[in-house]
């Protein structure tokens, strides 16, 4: 018989002749756990993750190869080779110490702003560069905006430009998983301007409710777009609503690599042999603009993001720690830094270099075998290239497929 006594009032609820509402502002707050100090030195009572000196060193690599990579790539935005552009500046440390505590096996649903997840995971500076020039080695086919990858050899859902829509997709995998008897998560990215969107709290109570392996990781930089956190949300930022859902809930210095990868390592644990999600707010700083078509001087201060970059930037903190333990020097530091210019500048090279995506590829991989109407779509439109070839600098383009 099903026990109704949690919604009759029964034994399952405290009572009390009290008339009193729930305060918000009476609450403490949700505290940001954190390993080191803004000079890299480790806190008192904090404990570093357990990591050998190789394993800490190709997470700082992989952090500055992101920084240096994304300098570029802004750059060449600037200068009209690709059109559009998305960095990551100040959030390197939300990427790496998440993507390095789980595995690789586990699938990720990211939203823009996730390219050290994909960088720490194997995917090499060749294919973000052909994919933000939408070259014929262009991973999506020329088919998505820069920035929005996609890689099933990595276990990386394609992005979509569209807020939240990954949220309620990445809580029907993880219940897939759960199904199947995997013992792998889903990790699930987003912004906390994201979860104004109704898709997040639909993700959130079904995967709740559904008891999904799913982490939804919140990287909470301040703005949505122009939007200041301020103006987003009431209350005790996104943590704090887990509880509702019935999600375990932790908020991170986002800033502070080590601390996310302690927080994320755990959260995995949770999702796997408890069978149930975790919610991660991660505070950090969006030190870019949001993207390229949008100039940040218009709603914040020039100050304020100085400040941010100089006194929280994630790559410092990290390397002041490493300099302190003696698992890094200066001149390593900048050998290192040239050959990775080196390598992405070779990366942007190679990828300017080559022709386009075929256009008629829009009409293929949608189904597996084309239905008449694609067929007599396709036909027209390669036609209507020939006829009208002049009209076009098909030079630019790889040859008809």
């Amino acid at each position: 018989m099903r026990d109704l006594s949690s919604l009759e009032g029964g034994g399952k609820l405290p009572k009390t002749t009290e008339l009193k509402f729930l305060n918000p502002d009476e609450n403490p707050r949700i505290p940001v756990y954190r390993v080191l100090a803004r000079n890299g030195h480790l806190l008192q009572g904090a404990s570093p993750p357990s990591l050998d000196k190789t394993e800490l060193l190709e997470m700082y690599h992989q952090m500055v190869t992101l920084n240096i990579m994304d300098t570029a790539l802004n750059v060449a935005e600037r200068q009209g080779l690709i059109p559009f552009y998305l960095t990551n500046f100040g959030e390197e440390a939300t990427q790496i110490g998440s993507a390095s505590a789980v595995k690789f096996e586990d699938f990720v649903f990211g939203q823009y702003r996730e390219t050290g997840v994909l960088l720490w995971r194997g995917f090499r500076l060749e294919d973000f560069a052909n994919q933000c020039f939408n070259n014929d080695l262009d991973g999506t086919k020329g088919r998505q905006m820069p920035v929005h990858y996609g890689s099933k050899e990595h276990n990386f859902m394609t992005i979509s430009s569209t807020l939240a829509t990954q949220m309620p997709q990445a809580a029907g995998a993880a219940y897939a998983m759960k199904m199947s008897k995997s013992e792998n998560c889903v990790v699930c990215y987003f912004g906390e301007g994201t979860t104004s969107e109704g898709d997040a709290h639909a993700a959130f109570n079904f995967a709740a409710v559904l008891k999904c392996p799913v982490i939804f990781f919140c990287r909470n930089n301040g703005f949505a777009i122009s939007t200041p956190a301020s103006e987003q949300y009431s209350g005790d930022g996104v943590a704090s609503r887990g509880a509702g859902y019935g999600i375990p809930s932790i908020r991170v210095d986002g800033n502070d690599v080590l601390a996310v990868y302690n927080v994320t390592k755990v959260a995995r644990e949770i999702c796997v042999s408890e069978s149930r999600p975790v919610l991660i707010e991660a505070m950090t700083y969006r030190v870019g603009d949001h993207s390229t078509l949008v100039d940040s001087s218009g709603y914040r201060h020039a100050d304020d993001v100085s400040t941010w970059d100089t006194r929280f930037n994630p790559i410092t903190r990290f390397k002041k720690y490493l300099l302190d333990n003696d698992i890094w020097d200066e001149e390593r530091e900048e050998t290192f830094k040239q050959s990775v210019i080196r390598d992405v500048e070779d990366a942007l090279r190679g990828a300017q270099e080559r022709k386009y995506c075929n256009p008629t590829e829009m009409f293929t991989d949608v189904y597996n075998v084309m239905p008449k109407n694609l067929e007599k779509q396709h036909k027209e439109f390669k036609e209507h290239l020939q006829k009208y070839q002049h009209e076009y600098d098909l030079e630019k383009f790889h040859p008809d497929i």
